[in-house]
Parts: structure tokens; C-alpha cells; sequence
């Protein structure tokens, strides 16, 4: 049996004047989590899927599988990715 988990999918919706967007990027980063970036200023559809997902229009929300969460929560991360 192997060691290493799949990591589920993540995307994080985002903007680029968002403090706390840049802070959940580099704490992914800094753990080697892949993830898929977002730019809600830019795509409109996007945003309003993110606000149908998460019922947020603030970022930084992210989706780890089907799961949304809204801002930097890291203990819910670490739980959902398996971090520890």
C-alpha cells in the first residue's frame, strides 16, 4: 500500500489585491499542494460560481474536492488536505 495520498483538487478564488489570498497561496506553496488559481476579478463566471459554491462574495475561497471554504481557515485545510 503506498504512502502517498492523492491530493484532492483545490482551487482557490482569488483576486490579486487580496492580502489574505496571497497568504493561503504561499502556505499551499510552502507544503507542496497543487492547486489551480482563480482570478475572480477578471472572470465573471467565475465569480458568481464561487458564489453560488461558497453563498461568499469575499475571497480568498477556496475548494478542496467539493468542499468550499471561505478565508484563510487553516486548521479546516490541514484537516481536509491531511496536514499536519
Amino acid at each position: 500500500m503506498s504512502k502517498e495520498k492523492k491530493q484532492p483538487k483545490v482551487v482557490i478564488f482569488s483576486t490579486p489585491a487580496c492580502p489574505w489570498c496571497g497568504r493561503v497561496k504561499m502556505y499551499l506553496r510552502q507544503r507542496g499542494i497543487r492547486f489551480k488559481d482563480i482570478d475572480v476579478s477578471r472572470d465573471r463566471a467565475a465569480a458568481r460560481d464561487m458564489v453560488r459554491r461558497s453563498g461568499q462574495m469575499g475571497v480568498p475561497v477556496l475548494l478542496i474536492g467539493s468542499r468550499p471554504i471561505v478565508g484563510f481557515n487553516r486548521p479546516l485545510i490541514d484537516r481536509l488536505l491531511g496536514l499536519k
